[in-house]
């Protein structure tokens, strides 16, 4: 016999995929607060929210396989109702509604005011900055614009997202104070492009003039860049990184590959020459600055030649941090037309590889640090660790850096004086310096 008739109204948001879907879905728990709406993040309710990812096939099952999940608990009287939301939503929303129609409605990516109203809430649009934060209290991602105007060949997300809107300074540095007011120590920039920001509405690249903006909150003590695209980088941000203390020395910057043939059909407008240039004449601006990038592999048409002048590049590069995925086939994509002809067990193999060569590069890399002193934030703790981030570590894909619990009190969130005693290919050891 279901009870729905006595069940409180808690509304559950579930979110899947990148920061940038964190970021959408503290924005939606926010409205929903301010309408005096019960909302959790990831707990029991009784009614559901799923925020989904439509990027590459593994994001694409995980959804498909939340809103089964979610859906099976509705038919068992334990949920009920299940909205979905997000890219997935955006990009299938016709083939959901056919294979899976008894959720009770799906929503695009732009569809936040008509997802709150079936939800019983007002959007307002006087909410500037009023999120309800997900992350560890310490560090909240900005989301500085929203779409990308860019022609990958590989990449659904302008499909997915539409085209390039930034968010205006003002706006952001509102909603900066707010984060700091909140606890927020470390503001992490994203967007789907960092590198266009302000081209649609200052009809100039002004990424370096709203890092000067954000400097100056007060509380706020590292400002982090993420998913900034090669071509057309302003290169006036490394001269306000070296300036200001509060920018970290890092740069998370998507190169995806190498090979110039390969480069010329992702359509990245760019070549093996100018990309090593320009890394180079960022480490020349910054010389302590980590580079963080991600590759693709497998991409259709990629040779075993192609794939050799990839995994020599990344030897003699030496990146700080990398990431490396297999091509994945999307549907309305440039790439889609081309013959995935790269097998499946081939992608997965030259992954390994790239990643074997990257956690010796980074191993070595953590060797040179044992015997330095870093300022350290504390972000959890785990077990007998506290576990903390040097201003070159993201949060979840970087380096982290484990203090012994049983010797030491700290508190999260909290900054700390750290000697790294011992390294390993992903994490450091550190002991606080008193």
């Amino acid at each position: 016999m279901r009870t729905k008739s006595l069940k409180k109204n808690k509304i559950n948001v579930v979110t899947l995929g990148c920061s940038k879907n964190v970021y959408d879905s503290e924005v939606l728990m926010g409205q929903l607060k301010a309408s005096g709406k019960d909302v959790v993040h990831e707990e029991e309710g009784n009614i559901v929210v799923i925020n989904t990812c439509g990027f590459i096939n593994n994001a694409k099952e995980e959804s498909v396989n939340t809103i089964l999940e979610f859906m099976q608990k509705k038919e068992e009287g334990d949920v009920d109702k299940v909205f979905v939301t997000g890219c997935l939503s955006e990009r299938y929303k016709p083939d959901l509604q056919k294979e899976i129609p008894n959720v009770d409605a799906y929503f695009g990516t732009t569809e936040l005011p008509h997802l709150l109203k079936a939800l019983g809430a007002d959007y307002k649009h006087e909410l500037i900055g009023e999120r309800l934060t997900t992350t560890p209290k310490n560090y909240a991602y900005l989301k500085i614009a929203e779409g990308c105007d860019r022609p990958c060949s590989f990449c659904a997300i302008p499909i997915m997202r539409g085209k390039h809107r930034s968010t205006p300074i003002e706006e952001l540095v509102v909603e900066a104070e707010k984060l700091a007011a909140n606890g927020v120590k470390e503001l992490i920039l994203i967007a789907q492009d960092l590198t266009y920001y302000g081209l649609d509405i200052y009809k100039k690249r002004n990424l370096a003039e709203l890092l000067e903006a954000l400097v100056k909150i007060e509380g706020i003590e590292w400002i982090r860049l993420h998913y900034a695209f090669p071509t057309g980088f302003p290169m006036d941000v490394l001269d306000v990184m070296n300036r200001e203390s509060k920018i970290c020395n890092y740069l998370d910057i998507p190169l995806q590959h190498i090979s110039d043939s390969i480069l010329k059909s992702m359509r990245r407008g760019t070549t093996k020459e100018k990309t090593t240039k320009l890394l180079k004449e960022f480490r020349t601006a910054v010389p302590k600055m980590t580079i963080r990038t991600t590759l693709i592999v497998g991409y259709p048409g990629e040779t075993e030649e192609d794939f050799e002048i990839l995994k020599q590049w990344v030897t003699d590069m030496r990146f700080e941090r990398l990431g490396c995925f297999t091509y994945s086939h999307e549907e309305n994509t440039h790439a889609y037309n081309l013959e995935d002809d790269v097998p499946e067990d081939v992608k997965i193999d030259r992954a390994n590889q790239i990643m074997e060569i990257q956690s010796q590069i980074s191993w070595e890399l953590n060797q040179e640090k044992i015997g330095q002193t870093y300022r350290v934030v504390i972000d959890r703790k785990e077990g007998n660790y506290f576990v903390g981030r040097t201003e070159h570590d993201s949060p979840d894909v970087d380096n982290e850096v484990l203090i012994d619990a049983t010797k030491t009190y700290l508190k999260t969130g909290e900054f700390s004086t750290v000697k790294i005693i011992e390294a390993e290919d992903f994490d450091l050891y550190g002991e606080v310096i008193v």
